[in-house]
């Protein structure tokens, strides 16, 4: 057998090594998923060019506010005892209702986690749970709550909590699918049960990041909660209500001073404990990743055949007896301070435990009230409408948003920015804008600029700042630091090893995260519509005064078709973009 070899003939060009790799197809899919980001993006330029924001016609309208303050005069505040009960309540009610949510959706994260639930149809209610939950207003979650067990603080218990269970489970699921599989395998493969290896195999690894879910929702449950007093739930949320509808601005502003002060310094606490739990001495993946990657360096360098055990754990005499170390100390006392706290936040909200026997025979009332949803005197053209400028309002917002929050996350994360100085300032910074509640900002600005679109935009585009802003630092933080090694042994710059290995590697994690940020502002925009932000949320607050619960209802499940559809989107777009 002879085998031919055909020379290249004389006069074709060689080609190179770049001409002749093998080219990555593009799917259709994917240029699907770009065209309709392309469409998205175009839809959010044409919502901000609907809400006419003008920067020289805020300066001229500055005149509103000179005469707004001079009518305020000096701020006031409850008496000293009355805020520090208010405080105290409204601190109680969030981090009970946070801690309601945390407990519920542990079972809903194990079932619609991929590597833990016991079948499709299990995962797919699961996540369907999830983003019913989270679809549903904690506003109108309040009002059915409201009308079965009258106004207090359970009412706000329950709507944070319930309202809360589909980011919190959702966060949760997501941790999950990304532990070690080895410990699980392990415990299963030894004749370990179910409940043993979540219990030995998965807690211990996804702990620290549940622990910084629910401190940063319970972040976010904190400045909700002051709107959640326009309907009736106890506390500063309730008492600036009285007091702006009472045209004492004075005092309400006093309090919205007092709930800016909380919303920070909670911020903080919840950041340090975050930063206390997660450490810092790497930036990418589980303990238990950190723990294989210094194992694997080990043996690479010849240096250590097994983990050093600590002394006290060299026989089982010496380990029953462990000793009371700083570090174990610090721990120990943490722990019986967070049940002090939890126990304490119970017990200010002077919960009446037998309304839970007593409810059920109000639902049939309540629910009747409900359904059938309609469209009342307003009709469906006049409420599609609201609802289209609601969407707009939301698109504007995170159309505004995208930019700074970029600069500042990126300046926030370690291995960006330039100086440790730099960092600091940004995350603090992040930590300002997070601690200003949405309704707040949006009553200052409508107090200047008027009833409308343009108020509630802005307040919503400064408010998501802060959080996009530090989901870019983290995502940024969590890059592989392979690629940016690299470009730097080239010789490029911090510049061109942040557009050419940082981004690239954070680009799916960022779109994710504009679209939740897009997801919390179509919520967060009807919300801000309660207090004059423009949108669909002026029609929910007169509905609501008016008893006129079918509106609520056909509202609500117009919110509930958008945000499916936003979750469906971002669902296919880190599919597509894996």
């Amino acid at each position: 057998m002879t085998t031919t070899v055909e020379r290249p003939r004389l006069g074709t060009p060689r080609l190179s090594v770049a001409d002749r790799a093998p080219k990555r197809p593009i799917s259709p899919e994917r240029i699907a998923a770009a065209l309709t980001l392309l469409a998205i993006l175009g839809l959010s330029i044409a919502a901000l060019g609907e809400v006419e924001i003008s920067i020289p016609d805020m300066i001229a309208s500055w005149g509103n506010a000179e005469r707004f303050f001079a009518r305020v005069g000096a701020l006031s505040f409850p008496e000293p005892p009355e805020l520090l009960g208010l405080v105290g309540l409204t601190l109680g009610i969030v981090l009970t209702g946070t801690l309601l949510a945390a407990v519920i959706s542990v079972p809903v994260a194990y079932l619609a986690a991929s590597n833990t639930t016991p079948g499709n149809g299990w995962r797919a209610a699961a996540r369907f749970f999830g983003v019913l939950t989270r679809a549903l207003p904690d506003v109108v979650l309040a009002m059915v709550f409201v009308l079965m067990f009258s106004l207090g603080a359970l009412p706000g218990i329950l709507a944070i909590g319930i309202h809360s269970i589909g980011m919190i489970s959702k966060m949760f699921a997501d941790a999950i699918e990304q532990i070690d599989e080895g410990p699980r395998l392990a415990i299963r493969a030894a004749g370990g049960s179910k409940l043993q290896e979540f219990f030995s195999g998965v807690l211990p690894q996804v702990l620290p990041s549940w622990v910084a879910t629910v401190l940063h929702r319970n972040d976010i449950n904190l400045r909700g909660s002051v709107v959640l007093g326009y309907v009736g739930v106890a506390g500063l949320g309730l008492e600036m209500s009285y007091a702006f509808k009472s045209l004492n601005y004075g005092l309400g502003l006093g309090i919205a001073v007092v709930i800016l002060v909380l919303c920070i310094v909670i911020e903080i606490i919840s950041s340090s404990v975050r930063a206390a739990m997660l450490g810092h001495t790497s930036n990418r993946g589980t303990w238990a990743d950190k723990l294989v990657h210094r194992r694997v360096a080990n043996l690479a360098n010849g240096t250590d055949a097994a983990p050093r055990r600590p002394a006290w754990a060299t026989s089982p005499q010496t380990a029953v007896r462990r000793p009371w170390t700083a570090l174990r100390v610090r721990n120990v006392a943490a722990g019986w301070i967070a049940f002090a706290v939890v126990i304490a936040g119970v017990w200010v909200c002077q919960i009446t435990w037998t309304d839970f026997f007593t409810f059920w025979g109000k639902i049939p009332e309540v629910a009747v009230q409900f359904w059938p949803p309609t469209f009342g005197v307003y009709g469906a053209e006049v409420m599609f409408e609201a609802l289209r400028e609601t969407i707009a309002i939301a698109l504007a917002a995170t159309l505004l948003t995208l930019g700074p929050s970029l600069v500042l996350g990126s300046f926030a994360a370690r291995n960006v920015a330039p100086s440790g100085g730099i960092r600091g300032t940004a995350r603090l910074l992040l930590v300002g804008i997070r601690g200003v509640p949405e309704i707040i900002l949006a009553i200052v600005l409508i107090v200047i600029t008027g009833l409308g679109m343009q108020a509630g935009t802005i307040a919503l585009a400064f408010g998501s700042i802060g959080l996009l802003g530090k989901l870019v630092a983290d995502s940024l933080e969590e890059v592989d630091r392979g690629p940016e090694r690299a470009l730097f042994a080239t010789g490029a710059g911090r510049l061109q090893v942040y557009a050419g290995a940082t981004v690239p590697q954070g680009t799916r994690a960022l779109i994710g995260h504009g679209f939740y940020v897009l997801d919390t502002n179509v919520r967060a925009a009807t919300i801000l519509g309660v207090v004059g932000g423009g949108g669909v949320g002026y029609y929910l607050l007169n509905a609501s005064q008016g008893s006129n619960y079918g509106m609520v209802t056909a509202i609500v499940l117009m919110i509930l078709v958008t945000v499916l559809v936003v979750e469906g989107l971002a669902m296919w777009m880190r599919k597509v973009f894996r």
